[in-house]
């Protein structure tokens, strides 16, 4: 009986030698994902299409809940270098309607910090280091830094504005209650325009240009939402 099964074992054993292993290129790399079932495919794309675009499963490295050191961080301000302040407080005061939140002075260093917004300079602190403080504490200002020459140097070619090669910074952007009525009043002024409301793809938000070159896109609440 022992030689039997030891036969019988032997048998069972050559057999399965003889069956071909499958090869390593009939393995599927992907099993999950098959040419026979495309429906896989649709219920990725429905799951990733039932969360929102700003969710983090779209937007790999976003992280959902900011650290608890960032709390109290906030946008304060873009900066802007300028050729000459008295144009381009001209253009930020007159054209957009901002006002000056205040002016620091570097003489050692030979340059100008002008913090514009649109915040109502009525609050502001009349102390001057009480009103830095306050300019510091408004969101969303522009800070415009003037090196003092620059607005009488023949040789001065200007700052890069990002918009040419190689590109980089893009713009800034000004909410305004009609971007078409905006827009027919800075063309009334002289403003130099990108694009207007009705150019190119994108309908009802306009371009334009600061004295140095920088862009600035104008648009309205009313028609933002539909692009």
């Amino acid at each position: 009986m022992a030689s039997c099964s030891i036969s019988t074992s032997l048998l069972r054993f050559s057999l399965l030698r003889l069956i071909p292993k499958p090869s390593s290129s009939s393995i599927p790399l992907f099993p999950s994902i098959s040419r026979k079932d495309p429906s896989r495919f649709r219920l990725f794309s429905a799951s990733m299409a039932s969360e929102p675009k700003e969710s983090p499963s779209n937007n790999p490295g976003l992280h959902s809940i900011p650290d608890e050191a960032t709390k109290g961080y906030f946008m304060q301000q873009t900066m802007f270098r300028i050729k000459d302040p008295k144009v381009s407080l001209d253009f930020y005061s007159r054209v957009l309607g901002m006002s000056l939140l205040k002016r620091l002075d570097f003489p050692e260093m030979k340059f100008s910090l002008y913090f514009m917004g649109y915040e109502d300079t009525v609050s502001a602190p009349s102390n001057a280091t009480e009103r830095t403080v306050w300019t510091f504490s408004q969101k969303a200002t522009i800070e415009l830094t003037h090196n003092w020459g620059t607005e009488s140097d023949p040789d001065f070619k200007g700052y890069h504005n990002g918009n040419s090669e190689p590109r980089g910074f893009g713009h800034i952007g000004i909410t305004v209650d009609d971007t078409y009525k905006a827009c027919e009043r800075f063309e009334r002024l002289g403003v130099e325009f990108v694009k207007k409301p009705d150019d190119g793809k994108m309908k009802g938000i306009a371009f334009i240009k600061d004295p140095d070159g920088y862009w600035i896109e104008i648009f309205d609440l009313k028609t933002i939402g539909t692009l």
